[in-house]
């Protein structure tokens, strides 16, 4: 590192035309910026300089060896204008991780004005319900839903969402409305959770609660299934209502027990922990918690 120094060192003397005048160039003072100088040529092996009383000229090694010293002088330039460009403007490749659900219109919707103001943005979308390791697949941020309890990630809290016990219409067909929580037992459940049983706990009016133990009679990794297979009535899950909002309104799928809710779920924008961010990332994030929190 030391020897990356005097190389920049000699390509400001060089520029300069002097000592002095690199010396005013980077706060040093003219005899530190010779003694510099005398090292790296002790280090390379030979004279770099003629020095006279009125001038300083490159020796044929000089010249040589200056042309490869201001070639590193730019290029760590270059490097840092870029680091610049990333901090203060949103350029390059933006990696986001997400849930299969919000394949659909939410993360475009979030996004797509973000990469229509910034022309040097590029995005790279990973869904999957299973949570992803942000380092290994150099994941910028990630939408994760529930509790989030890795301390080596940054979680943003930025919504809470209703969940809604959803149901298709030709499913109450058979086995009619339920009238109040404990009747939910009888039901066929269509789960996203990985162990075939589940908690839920119910409010209800007046505070009243209800702890329920569910049986699934179908498991999914992945919510857009577990959603088709309650559209197609075989049975009841819960879902996010941004999610399902059109469903609902279409009348494809069907809220039960209005009175009584479920708890929601915490939605988060996870970031692996830096102590600073590139520009592409923080306007992502904001352009994301803007979006999810009117969802």
């Amino acid at each position: 590192m030391e020897q990356l120094k005097r190389m920049a060192l000699f390509a400001t003397v060089v520029q300069r035309g002097s000592m002095v005048g690199a010396a005013e160039a980077l706060g040093m003072s003219p005899s530190a910026v010779s003694q510099q100088i005398r090292r790296l040529e002790e280090v390379v092996g030979v004279s770099l300089l003629h020095r006279t009383t009125r001038k300083l000229t490159l020796t044929e090694a000089g010249a040589v060896f200056y042309d490869s010293c201001r070639q590193i002088v730019e290029l760590a330039q270059q490097a840092e204008q870029h680091l610049a460009e990333q901090r203060e403007a949103p350029v390059g490749e933006l990696r986001v991780a997400a849930p299969v659900g919000f394949s659909g219109p939410l993360l475009c919707e979030a996004l797509a004005p973000l990469l229509n103001s910034h022309a040097g943005l590029k995005l790279s979308l990973f869904f999957q319900d299973e949570q992803i390791d942000l380092i290994e697949a150099r994941i910028d941020l990630a939408i994760r839903a529930g509790r989030q309890e890795d301390s080596t990630l940054v979680a943003r809290h930025v919504a809470d969402w209703r969940m809604l016990l959803c149901v298709a219409p030709s499913y109450l067909a058979r086995v009619g409305w339920p009238g109040e929580p404990r009747q939910l037992l009888g039901l066929d459940w269509i789960s996203l959770n990985q162990e075939r049983s589940q908690h839920l706990i119910l409010h209800g009016p007046d505070g009243a609660q209800q702890r329920l133990r569910l049986e699934s009679r179908i498991f999914c990794n992945n919510i857009l299934a577990v959603r088709q297979f309650t559209l197609e009535g075989m049975g009841v899950s819960l879902q996010p209502e941004p999610e399902v909002r059109d469903l609902l309104a279409s009348g494809q799928l069907l809220s039960l027990l209005p009175d009584w809710q479920v708890e929601p779920l915490g939605l988060y924008i996870v970031t692996p922990r830096r102590d600073a961010q590139p520009a592409k990332v923080r306007y992502a994030i904001e352009a994301l918690r803007r979006h999810l929190s009117r969802s």
